[in-house]
């Protein structure tokens, strides 16, 4: 842990300012609750092209959520960083639930990976959203680096169920939308 703690603390000397200060926060706030990729999935369904893609970014969402804070976040009950670490000041509402893996980076690239499976035409701005989400989590010391790589990889993996789960269902007839 404590190359993890050099990273962070890092980051806090050498990266903090005060506008970044009030942008981080803003940041992980559009994947609290994953409630940014959320609106683009329903955002998505609603468009008969795009109907697909937004069944399977909700799809991929749930697999996040079950993966990351019901499964893993219980399993291994990693304590957060600044529970850790006397006197950090966060810029946000401490979290209650346990560290590892980020629910917030975990659901940034479920989204995102459903994104760019299907070639849609924003994928590498929600890329671009999703890493920034994920750095903010390290930003804002909620975070350990681990925490955020194995986020990224159980959404990654969550988005490719998805899309896999998806076009399954589809190859057998079972689904909601025509065509891809």
């Amino acid at each position: 842990m404590h190359w993890e703690f050099a990273i962070m603390n890092w980051i806090a000397e050498h990266l903090h300012s005060a506008l970044l200060d009030q942008v981080m926060p803003v940041l992980t706030g559009f994947g609290d609750k994953g409630a940014v990729w959320i609106l683009l999935g329903l955002i998505l369904l609603c468009l008969p092209r795009e109907r697909s893609k937004g069944i399977q970014v909700i799809l991929a969402l749930g697999f996040s959520f079950l993966l990351s804070n019901l499964l893993l976040k219980n399993l291994v009950a990693r304590v957060r960083p600044f529970d850790v670490v006397p006197g950090i000041e966060l810029l946000i509402q401490a979290p209650h639930d346990f560290s590892f893996p980020s629910g917030h980076t975990s659901a940034s690239f479920a989204a995102t990976m459903v994104l760019m499976m299907n070639h849609w035409k924003g994928r590498y701005y929600a890329l671009g959203l999703a890493i920034l989400i994920a750095f903010s989590r390290l930003y804002l010391y909620v975070h350990y680096p681990t925490d955020v790589l194995a986020g990224a990889f159980v959404g990654v993996g969550a988005g490719y169920l998805s899309v896999k789960v998806y076009s399954l269902l589809h190859k057998k007839g079972i689904g909601l939308t025509k065509g891809r």
